[in-house]
């Protein structure tokens, strides 16, 4: 019986509905792991179609396709270790999610995914059937068990594997990322380490779906818990683990350990990676967007700067009468800082014109807010006709906060394809410019150095949509407002929670309706990068009529 066992893992970022492109992909790290003298290469769950795949995987043409790009691959991976990747099964009427052992030019062993989440972004009940709780396959002679994804968060399948023969757990994965994810991952792992006494490896994929970001982090543990090998978040990275085995059972042999970046850093990086991943799967090779001179807007320029380069990011200012000279100075300054191609476009005479033929409408009746809007529309349809005429994607720019009490103007600066600060509140956007402005990564494509000017991060907030006007004017001041909404949002909490936290019932009851009457423009809005566990998708449902209000209140 062999006493070692070599384990490549393919920690890498497939496209959903690339079923040709991923199975490159497979094949290529089953080369390398072949050279390298693996037994078994390892891919994670779902690669076969990327992930997350939604309703498509119930397509049949879809699903059908997948399972015969999988016997294709099964049969190109014959000469050489054998290959175990993720994929949709069919067995009769029902849909499983699979991992597939591949050896001898076949599919030779498929373990079913038992446990299928059905919270924040994952619908997977609705998608999927439940497999059976099943036993350990064998690669020579040693007997392997891969919970899939779900199915290691609980102890039965785990200890079923182990009561069954299994040597040590493969578990391969479709984790997106949020805050903490890595911890509460790492934390379940040790657990089902701890009650199997079994060795394992956790298997995560990487890069950019929609508005979710898979952060990879893949890692070994070893029986008690113990990290033997640790791989970097967001990177791709095929890394080879030898297993040993000794009187006590297998061990993984300690190798590559990577640090992880701080959560500032992480935020920062999945922002850049949802746009860069974004672009690059739908075909969109630049972009560009509104910059205002504020902080909403050079975030996001420095973001499509790291992601995309200086020279595919279009910054385009639109002045008013109201921008003031200060605007106009920073937002220049940060497109020279960035090294990015900087448009001016006046919108004063083209807002004259619509003002004069709107004028006998409006006859006898005071400017308000529609005037205001009038602006911002003004410049998405600007924004929108250099997009469509030079094939560039524009993105949106509203913070988290903006974003939950609707302080947006739907279809005028709400308009764009992605939106990368979506989920994040206006007092992190703060945090973040200043931790950009003082770190440069090898991985930012940005300039090293600052990338704006101090003033944009620390001047009072401003649409400058009028004379003097200030955020503050319309909503709390941002950190009781951020305050607020962490309540009513992240922690679903009530009226009642707000004012327990020290925060006045007025301001309180004013964010919940403003949070509440602005679902129609949520449901309308751009995509954009998730960040915590109750980003506004598929982490938070909520209907657009709704007249409900906290009674607490």
């Amino acid at each position: 019986m062999a006493d070692r066992f070599r384990v490549t893992l393919a920690q890498l970022n497939p496209v959903v509905g690339d079923l040709a492109g991923n199975a490159a992909q497979a094949r290529a790290a089953w080369e390398e792991g072949r050279e390298a003298g693996a037994d078994l290469v390892a891919l994670p769950e779902m690669f076969i179609t990327g992930y997350n795949t939604q309703d498509l995987v119930m397509k049949p043409a879809f699903h059908t396709e997948a399972i015969r790009q999988l016997r294709a691959l099964a049969a190109d991976c014959a000469d050489g270790p054998a290959l175990a990747i993720g994929g949709p099964w069919v067995e009769g009427t029902e849909l499983y999610n699979a991992y597939f052992i591949c050896r001898a030019g076949q599919i030779a062993s498929t373990v079913l995914k038992h446990h299928l989440p059905n919270d924040d972004v994952f619908d997977e009940v609705r998608v999927f059937d439940s497999g059976p709780l099943g036993g350990p396959y064998a690669v020579g002679n040693t007997r392997i068990g891969s919970p899939v994804c779900e199915d290691a968060w609980y102890e039965d399948v785990a200890e079923t594997l182990a009561e069954t023969g299994a040597e040590f757990l493969l578990v391969p994965n479709g984790s997106p990322y949020h805050r903490g994810k890595y911890e509460t991952r790492l934390n379940h792992m040790v657990a089902r380490v701890v009650e199997t006494g079994l060795p394992l490896l956790y298997l995560n994929m990487v890069g950019g779906q929609d508005d979710q970001v898979f952060d990879g982090g893949s890692f070994v543990l070893n029986p008690g818990g113990q990290m033997a090998v640790q791989l970097p978040v967001f990177d791709e990275m095929v890394a080879h683990v030898d297993m040993e085995r000794g009187a006590d059972g297998w061990r993984a042999v300690p190798g590559i350990f990577t640090q992880h970046p701080d959560a500032m850093e992480q935020d920062y990086r999945v922002m850049v990676t949802a746009l860069r991943d974004y672009c690059a799967k739908t075909g969109f090779g630049k972009v560009l967007l509104g910059l205002s001179g504020g902080v909403d807007s050079a975030i996001v320029a420095a973001i499509a700067v790291d992601a995309l380069g200086s020279e595919n990011v279009r910054c385009v200012m639109l002045p008013s009468e109201y921008t003031s000279e200060h605007s106009l100075e920073d937002a220049k300054a940060v497109a020279e800082m960035l090294g990015c191609h900087y448009d001016y476009v006046p919108i004063s005479e083209s807002r004259a014109a619509i003002a004069a033929t709107l004028a006998p409408l409006f006859e006898g009746r005071d400017e308000d807010l529609t005037e205001e809007n009038i602006q911002s529309r003004l410049r998405g349809l600007l924004l929108m006709a250099l997009s469509n005429k030079f094939g560039e994607m524009l993105l949106t720019t509203g913070n988290k906060s903006e974003v939950a009490v609707g302080y947006a103007t739907i279809y005028g600066d709400m308009a764009g394809g992605y939106n990368p600060i979506k989920d994040l509140y206006k007092t992190r956007v703060f945090e973040i410019c200043r931790w950009r402005n003082a770190h440069f990564r090898d991985w930012m494509k940005g300039p090293e150095g600052a990338v704006m000017p101090e003033r944009v991060i620390s001047k009072p907030p401003s649409a400058e949509l009028r004379a003097d006007q200030k955020d503050s004017d319309s909503l709390p001041d941002y950190p009781v407002l951020d305050g607020i909404l962490q309540i009513l949002v992240d922690d679903d909490g009530s009226i009642e929670d707000c004012v327990a936290a020290g925060y006045d019932r007025t301001d309180a009851k004013k964010v919940e309706h403003l949070l509440y009457i602005s679902e129609y423009k949520r449901f309308q809005s751009a995509p954009g990068a998730r960040l915590s566990k109750r980003a506004f998708w598929l982490d938070r449902r909520y209907p657009i009529v709704n007249r409900f209000r906290d009674p607490s209140g």
